[in-house]
């Protein structure tokens, strides 16, 4: 539990710190990423986004498990 939990953590850390760099190729503005705005309000999911970002997580996962 507590190696999981350092993992996680780590891999926390490594996002938070390339976040901008992931900004400057577009990752949370993909397209698929649902982004509707109205009068006065404005919803975003950004399902493309999330469905990589899980497939990327899965991929290094799987690889500290071998």
């Amino acid at each position: 539990m507590a190696r999981g939990l350092i993992i996680i953590g780590g891999i926390t850390l490594v996002v938070g710190l390339l976040w901008p760099w992931f900004r400057q190729l577009g990752i949370g503005h993909l397209p698929g990423d649902i982004h509707i705005h109205g009068n006065g309000w404005s919803f975003y999911f950004p399902i493309t986004t999330s469905i990589i970002v899980s497939l990327l997580l899965s991929l290094v996962l799987w690889l500290l498990n071998r």
